[in-house]
């Protein structure tokens, strides 16, 4: 039981190689779902955008 108490509360510091490339996937699945939607509602959302910044 103590073994498995051990094993459970172990140190685990930084990322593992697992983690990085998960947050990878998920960074680029978000990009990709940002390009899609921009590609879908065409150039009028920048112009919206840029309107809305500069007034």
């Amino acid at each position: 039981m103590q073994l498995i108490m051990e094993m459970i509360h172990r140190d685990e510091r930084g990322l593992n190689t697992a983690e990085l490339l998960g947050n990878a996937a998920l960074a680029i699945i978000a990009l990709i779902a940002i390009w899609a939607a921009l590609q879908a509602l065409g150039l009028d959302i920048v112009a919206w955008i840029r309107a809305q910044l500069l007034g």
